[in-house]
């Protein structure tokens, strides 16, 4: 397991100057003593690339672990591409390559001999647009993951995907209805069973790539609902370009963006309330005020 850490990491400004010390994680507690988070993924300097291209540049963050913690920043500005670093998912761009590390409760998921479907089984993935598998029935996508991963006890597969069903809050809408097929269901419903599908392994993380964009609003606040039982049991980070969302859900808030050289970086990192109401950079006072992006 990794060490505990009492501050939130040093983050690079993306201006050549030094990085400079986010505040403590947590105000003090007893005795004026901070409260101790543990860190679940600890990314050292990670560069992704696209063949050539240079997408994401010199991120150096910690994420908490039963935390929620939001990546903001205009299109383009390689949200999307570092939280895939985050489960070996940009690998499957053909030519698309990592540097640095990504350390897993200390382990490097990209040292040598490290098997990337268990990667990505301890850290699960959320997608944009809802996709659950065609052809399968909603019980049946939930349990897609046990199976490959040799799960093949019929009633712990059952228990099993009735509990994530249960966590995602889905159950008591589909619990009648479990052979029906996943596609069937409503948006909402469809992202839920997907989150249900990415829980139903037991992951320490679940990555969440903009899960409301194509939900509508009540179907958005049962997600942000969900976020925050969730982070109960698992370290969540969601990519939104809903600064509201962000300043709803998250513990944590990291603005990302890409300037003239279209790379992108981590400009600042820190407590949600405190990005907020007392940005550090001014890049980020101007994206949250509605100056930029």
């Amino acid at each position: 397991m990794s060490e505990v850490r009492t501050k939130v990491p040093e983050v690079a400004n993306g201006r050549g100057e030094a990085p400079r010390l986010a505040p403590d994680v947590a105000p003090g507690g007893a005795n004026g003593r901070e409260h101790e988070r543990r860190v679940t993924i600890e990314v050292e300097n990670l560069q992704a690339y696209y063949g050539s291209k240079h997408a994401v540049a010199d991120v150096s963050m910690q994420i908490y672990a039963n935390s929620v913690t939001a990546l903001i920043g205009p299109s383009g500005c390689g949200k999307s591409t570092l939280i895939r670093c985050f489960n070996r998912m940009h690998e499957f761009v053909q030519g698309a390559r990592v540097d640095g590390k990504v350390l897993l409760d200390g382990s490097d998921i990209y040292a040598a001999g490290v098997d990337p479907a268990r990667v990505r089984q301890r850290v699960g993935m959320v997608f944009q647009k809802p996709n659950p598998f065609p052809t399968m029935s909603i019980a049946e996508n939930v349990a897609a993951g046990l199976r490959f991963l040799g799960v093949r006890n019929k009633s712990e597969i059952g228990d099993r995907v009735e509990r994530a069903l249960k966590d995602a809050s889905l159950w008591e809408d589909v619990k009648n209805d479990l052979k029906k097929p996943g596609i069937a269901l409503s948006g909402g419903q469809q992202q839920r069973l997907c989150i249900a599908r990415a829980i139903a392994v037991e992951p320490d993380v679940v990555l969440m790539d903009e899960p409301c964009s194509a939900l509508d609003p009540i179907a958005t606040l049962k997600i942000e609902d969900l976020m925050r039982v969730l982070a109960e049991r698992y370290t969540i980070v969601v990519v939104t370009h809903n600064m509201q969302q962000a300043a709803r859900v998250s513990d944590f808030t990291a603005y990302m963006l890409a300037a003239e050289d279209r790379v992108g970086r981590l400009i600042e990192y820190r407590r949600t309330e405190d990005l907020f109401t007392r940005p550090r950079d001014k890049r980020t006072e101007d994206y949250i005020s509605g100056r930029f992006g």
